[in-house]
């Protein structure tokens, strides 16, 4: 009987902190809404500003910019102008460079929070029938991951929902390193490359190679989701 009663306050005392932990994810998650959708922070989201902002940090500037981007991801700012503003600041290659580590690193510690706060009260929610789609998920972890980054998923709540999920971390940042690889390299190169040319006041530069060739990559990336699905389409027929 003692064990009995033991096991039971045990069990109530891990209910309790599946709760508060579940509780303490819904109110991180409203508060970076609301933080995102009704602060001064969404006015300072403009090249020029943030730019202001960067420079301030001197050698510093790309670790600044890189911690903006990794709050912004979990504060649900639109990833798209972060990216933007990024090639606008550093330049094409450069840029590229502080977005993919900007990404990755928002991603993972979205992933994190809600792996430690959510999966818990997930699975206890999840029955016989669910359990059968979260094991799957995690067994193929990195392909469920690569593939809705390649169709181009909304970002800020897929990292919050898959850290809810089975998959493996390893598994998780493995295959959004990879996924988001061309969708940032060519909007980063494709801004960069016309915020030089603006830059430099040649409008000439509108014709050359580097320009035409970004813009060709840009408007690629609005048919890869169709492409990677007529893939996944031919490899399950």
């Amino acid at each position: 009987m003692q064990n009995r009663g033991v096991m039971q306050t045990n069990e109530k005392r891990s209910h309790s902190v599946i709760m508060i932990k579940a509780g303490g994810l819904v109110i991180f998650l409203v508060a970076a809404l609301m933080i995102a959708r009704f602060t001064p922070l969404q006015e300072q989201l403009t090249a020029e500003k943030l730019g202001r902002l960067v420079a301030g940090a001197g050698p510093w500037a790309p670790v600044a910019y890189i911690g903006f981007y990794t709050a912004g991801v979990c504060l649900f700012l639109p990833g798209t102008l972060l990216t933007a503003i990024g090639a606008a600041i550093f330049g094409p290659f450069c840029g590229f460079l502080y977005v993919w580590l900007g990404a990755m690193l928002g991603a993972s510690l979205a992933f994190l929070i809600g792996r430690y706060l959510g999966r818990d009260f997930a699975t206890s929610l999840i029955g016989d029938r669910l359990r059968k789609y979260d094991e799957a998920i995690a067994a193929n972890g990195f392909a469920t991951v690569l593939y809705l980054r390649l169709v181009y998923f909304p970002f800020t709540p897929m990292n919050f929902g898959m850290g809810l999920t089975g998959v493996r971390f390893r598994d998780y940042f493995s295959a959004t390193a990879l996924g988001i690889i061309v969708g940032t390299f060519i909007f980063t190169f494709f801004i960069g490359t016309i915020k030089a040319v603006w830059a430099s006041g040649d409008w000439n530069g509108l014709w050359s190679w580097q320009v035409l060739f970004s813009l060709a990559l840009f408007v690629f990336s609005f048919f890869i989701p169709k492409i990677v699905d007529r893939f996944k389409s031919s490899r399950t027929a």
